[in-house]
């Protein structure tokens, strides 16, 4: 039986939907293939010295998912808060708790020195490490972190001055690469429950 041109065109069609179809799913697989493969905004780097005199960089804390916060010693309100928080999400299952190293940055070296630090971070407990630098150091990390910065004015503060800075909790893959920031208040629970859905 010979086919008729309509039937023919729509035997085309179904052809061609077929072979769009095929294509399709193939770009999408590209697609993830990619985004898989994509680095990330950029990574974790510094040479600090951490609470304990020990100079520590990124390479130390290879394998391991990394939480890093800047602030100083002398703020007991924003720093202090956080800092809590990242204790909380510590405050679970070894097994859990092995796997993630919380960093504590001093963004004021002249005054968070690796003694200073030493008295600050034991009330934390839950291994956070407090690390400090010279300028030259710290502006670098800074910069590989992409954090603001600020000194203000102070009169009632040591030396008449405080800081302003950024007030996120960074969350960094073991591959030292960036993947997210919680903001400031965001509750310990909801931080450990992301951090074991990545690491699951």
């Amino acid at each position: 039986m010979r086919l008729t041109f309509l039937q023919k065109t729509l035997r085309g069609l179904i052809g061609v939907a077929a072979l769009a179809f095929v294509w399709l799913l193939l770009w999408a697989d590209y697609r993830a293939d990619q985004a898989d493969e994509q680095e990330p905004a950029f990574r974790a780097a510094f040479e600090l010295t951490d609470h304990t005199g020990v100079v520590r960089t990124q390479k130390d804390y290879a394998g391991r998912w990394m939480l890093a916060f800047f602030g100083f010693a002398n703020w007991s309100d924003v720093c202090s808060t956080t800092l809590a928080e990242v204790a909380a999400v510590m405050d679970g299952p070894a097994e859990d708790a092995a796997q993630v190293q919380p960093l504590f940055t001093t963004i004021d070296p002249k005054h968070d020195t690796p003694s200073a630090l030493a008295d600050f971070m034991p009330s934390f407990e839950a291994g956070i490490v407090g690390l400090t630098g010279t300028p030259d150091h710290f502006n670098r990390t800074a910069d590989s972190f992409h954090i603001f910065i600020e000194r203000v004015q102070e009169a009632a503060a040591p030396d008449g001055y405080t800081m302003g800075h950024s007030s996120q909790l960074f969350l960094f893959d073991p591959e030292d690469g960036y993947l997210k920031a919680w903001s400031y208040g965001t509750p310990g629970e909801e931080i450990r429950d992301d951090l074991r859905g990545r690491a699951a």
